[in-house]
């Protein structure tokens, strides 16, 4: 799976089918953009060919998976899609990953691009459709051989079954013999196999890389060894838009191993022979740095500035979620309840930090690196050699975690520019600290939630302002958040509130400009916006002298939104007193409208060291509703993951800035969780439907407002500001 692939072997005819001696190959039609509506993903819109299954005449099976392993699973469940539909025996199968080729294209982002767990959910139907079409393409052969109607076949798994005569052929028979169609067969979602009939889908198929994983022989893109390769690293300008004017280049060429540095547009690159010659090499540069546009960032004012932006009402933001009048309901409520809050930058914490090995000759660039956005990937690094996007041969390796760091690919760029100045192969590869002294960190943030409330205490309108830096420009350019009218989404998910009762709401989000380098981050902006809502729901169910649960309850208007929090709360046996302890209750969300929301809900037990301010917490117990659960042990391992992500950023995790520079340099002092804070996790899945729904960052949205809610409750104090640090908490008490 993790070899170099031979493009050879992926070659398929216009025609989309190859007969020979050594077998099949299909290709199928994958689903069209549904970024204008959800029907097309629903119905698997026709669009280019895409070459995904190769069966022998030994009866083995090749599957190709379009997206990039990361961790989330995606190199199992994709092919597993194909296989159910196409009822392959799985222990015949082998999965490779796909070149990077349009063929691949996900049908949401219309490229090679994983984000926003819609990787399952996009691929879908097309991965259906194509596995129904290559079992139709052999089922329609085998009637032929036999001369009987095709309505009489069956299949079982990577056989075909004639019951009236009780003949059986297998795939690989067939394939020695099967001619190629002038088109496929059309698969109509009816066509498709019944969810009650599936053998592979919805049981626990063990992931297929397991075993080089806990080997040690998974290959990632740190891993790769090329001949004559040389090493590098990236010294980045410490601040966003700076750039060197100069450096001691002298110096650094005359360290022992050192073959070249050089200076770019906003960084310095040192190659040389070995790793610990490059590393040696970077801790001995000097470098006059320009100012560039985040000079003057700093975290501690930054806040206090942002709060004061979300209070003043004559300060405009762009209106990114509305319904009703909310401005006018709160405007004439019987009450009104605000709240405040605030969020830190937080850094990606990938445990690879960022690599990547490029070749750059007069024939082209050969890049191998881990990425979200292989499609991206190709396109710059082709940009930076100087040549057509068909000279770059690009390697997709396995990546040592994302989390939406390396949706980012300037790390590729750096690897060609590396390779290009030496006339070698270079590999390219950070130390931790310039991983995270230069790293793209969710946005920080405040928050301002005014609610109004009638006579009887319902609640009548919801406003919900957000400050913080715009990520659109940095990842998808200036353009495309102009075309999507200043809204950008990566930086407001989440404070939309459509599972809740409140007829008028309005988000707005007020564009702050720092120069900070800031980026898509695990969950989006669940982290935050969640944080918000959850906190507020709480407070006005303490307010009202009601149960968190019930006032949830009560204010649901999606049965499916009332089921995770009443299993959640049975789980946690919300009911029972704890001495020392309390409970904090979330819901919380994934997805967008024309795919679905997957759902949970999520409940914290803690307790409180008053002396230390630290919080300890014991338990979370989470209900998640994912629709169809395709691999339910791999749901349950991503949710758990996701929830110690986001538990880090609740209690421990911050990057902190000072006169634009990050103050933070490793672990030793940009806190991760540790083992011996790790809280027993109980995690249910729910199955509510026929398709698979968003997964891998459901659970962000709820430790941190579950942490919260639980404080609330056992010290009656709110905290308002994550994460919630042992001098914030006792500034809390206080």
């Amino acid at each position: 799976m993790n070899k170099h692939i031979d493009k050879k072997a992926l070659k398929v005819s216009r025609r989309g089918f190859v007969g020979g001696a050594a077998g099949v190959s299909f290709s199928f039609a994958l689903g069209g953009s549904l970024l204008d509506a959800g029907e097309a993903l629903a119905q698997g819109a026709s669009g280019k060919l895409n070459a995904y299954v190769t069966i022998a005449t030994d009866g083995g099976i090749v599957i190709m998976t379009p997206a990039p392993e990361m961790g989330q699973g995606v190199n199992t469940v994709l092919p597993l899609i194909i296989a159910e539909e196409l009822d392959a025996d799985w222990s015949k199968v082998k999965v490779q990953q796909a070149p990077v080729n349009a063929a691949y294209n996900h049908p949401i982002f219309r490229g090679q691009y994983q984000v926003a767990s819609l990787t399952t959910r996009g691929y879908w139907m097309p991965l259906r459709t194509a596995g129904a079409q290559a079992r139709r393409v052999l089922l329609d052969a085998a009637a032929q051989r036999w001369g009987v109607p095709v309505t009489e076949l069956t299949t079982e798994p990577s056989m075909v079954v004639h019951a009236g005569s009780g003949r059986k052929m297998g795939y690989g028979e067939i394939a020695g013999f099967a001619q190629t169609p002038e088109k496929l067969p059309e698969i109509k979602p009816e066509d498709l196999k019944p969810v009650a009939r599936f053998r592979l889908l919805g049981k626990d198929v063990q992931r297929i890389d397991i075993a080089e994983k806990s080997s040690g022989k998974m290959l990632y893109a740190s891993d790769v060894q090329v001949p004559g390769m040389l090493y590098g690293t990236i010294a980045r300008a410490p601040r966003r838009g700076s750039a060197p004017k100069s450096f001691n280049r002298d110096e650094i060429k005359a360290q022992p191993g050192i073959v070249e540095a050089v200076a770019f547009d906003d960084a310095v690159g040192i190659i040389g022979n070995t790793v610990e010659a490059v590393f040696a090499a970077r801790h001995k540069l000097k470098a006059d740095w320009s100012e560039g546009r985040g000079a003057k960032n700093n975290s501690e004012t930054e806040t206090q500035d942002y709060l004061a932006h979300v209070r003043d009402p004559s300060r405009k933001g762009v209106v990114v979620r509305q319904t009703g009048d909310a401005n006018a309901a709160i405007a004439g409520a019987a009450k009104v309840v605000s709240g405040e809050y605030t969020t830190d930058y937080v850094y990606h914490a990938q445990m690879e930090p960022l690599s990547c090995t490029a070749s750059v000759t007069p024939d082209g660039v050969e890049v191998w690196a881990g990425t979200q956005w292989p499609t991206k990937s190709v396109a710059e690094a082709a940009k930076a050699a100087g040549v057509g996007p068909e000279k770059v041969k690009f390697h997709t390796m396995q990546m040592g975690g994302g989390f939406g760091r390396r949706a980012y690919v300037e790390y590729v760029v750096d690897a060609v520019m590396l390779s290009k100045a030496v006339g070698k192969p270079v590999k390219m590869i950070q130390s931790r600290e310039d991983d995270l002294r230069a790293g793209k960190f969710r946005p920080l943030t405040a928050q301002k939630i005014d609610v109004g409330l009638d006579a009887n205490g319902k609640v009548v309108g919801w406003r919900h302002r957000i400050a913080a830096e715009s990520v659109y420009p940095d990842l998808y350019g200036q353009a495309r958040l102009d075309n999507d009218k200043g809204v950008d989404f990566i930086v407001i998910a989440g404070a939309d509130m459509p599972f809740y009762d409140v007829p008028a709401h309005v988000a707005d989000h007020i564009y702050e400009q720092n120069g900070a380098r800031v980026a898509a981050w695990r969950g989006i902006a669940a982290g935050y916006t969640n944080f918000a809502i959850e906190a507020m729901i709480d407070d006005l169910a303490r307010q009202a002298g009601k149960d968190p649960v019930e006032y949830r309850l009560a204010l649901f208007k999606d049965p499916r939104g009332k089921k995770v929090i009443e299993r959640a709360a049975q789980l946690a046996d919300w009911g029972r007193k704890r001495e020392g302890r309390a409970l904090g209750i979330s819901f919380a969300k994934l997805g967008i409208p024309p795919v679905g929301f997957s759902m949970i809900g999520t409940v914290a037990e803690i307790s409180l060291d008053r002396p230390s301010g630290k919080i300890k917490v014991h338990n979370l117990w989470c209900a998640a509703d994912v629709g169809l659960p395709l691999q339910p042990s791999n749901i349950v391992a991503q949710i758990e993951g996701s929830l110690v992500f986001s538990l880090g950023a609740a209690l421990k995790e911050r990057i902190t800035t000072r006169n634009g520079q990050v103050e933070q340099s490793n672990f030793h002092d940009y806190e991760v969780l540790r083992m011996s804070e790790m809280p027993e996790i109980k995690v249910e899945v729910i199955s509510s439907g026929p398709i698979p729904l968003p997964v891998g960052e459901l659970a962000i949205g709820g430790p941190i407002p579950a942490v919260a809610n639980a404080f609330l409750a056992l010290t009656g104090k709110r905290l308002t500001a994550a994460p919630f640090t042992p001098d914030r908490v006792k500034k809390a008490l206080a």
